[in-house]
C-alpha cells in the first residue's frame, strides 16, 4: 500500500456546488475508484484559501495502469468535466498534473 496526497485549488464561488456534488459522488465513479485500486480516499477542504487536500491509499502494482483506466473510463471523464471547471489547478504543479501531487515527510500508524 502506498498513500498520496495531491492539492488544488477551488473556485470561492464554486464551494457550494463542490460540496454538493461530493455529497453524493456518483456510484459508477464511485465504483471506479475501487476497481483502480484506491481505499481511504478523503478530500479536505481549507478555508479562507479554497484548497482541497486530497488523500487516499492505493493498494495495487500498477498504479500507472489503473491511473489510466480510470481516465479512460466514460463516467469518469463525465463526473471529471463536471468538477473540473469549479477547480483552480496551482501554478506551482508540474506539467501533466491537475492536482499537484505532494511528498510524505511524516507518517505514524
Amino acid at each position: 500500500m502506498k498513500r498520496y496526497g495531491s492539492v488544488i485549488g477551488l473556485k470561492p464561488d464554486a464551494i457550494p456546488e463542490y460540496t454538493r456534488l461530493y455529497a453524493a459522488v456518483w456510484p459508477d465513479v464511485l465504483a471506479q475508484i475501487a476497481r483502480s485500486n484506491i481505499r481511504n480516499y478523503s478530500i479536505f477542504l481549507k478555508e479562507p484559501e479554497n484548497l482541497l487536500f486530497s488523500y487516499f491509499e492505493y493498494h495495487g502494482t500498477d498504479f500507472a495502469a489503473d491511473m489510466a483506466t480510470m481516465a479512460a473510463d466514460p463516467r469518469t471523464q463525465e463526473w471529471w468535466s463536471v468538477c473540473s471547471p469549479l477547480q483552480a489547478p496551482l501554478a506551482t504543479r508540474k506539467d501533466g498534473e491537475w492536482w499537484a501531487d505532494m511528498r510524505e515527510v511524516f507518517h505514524v500508524d
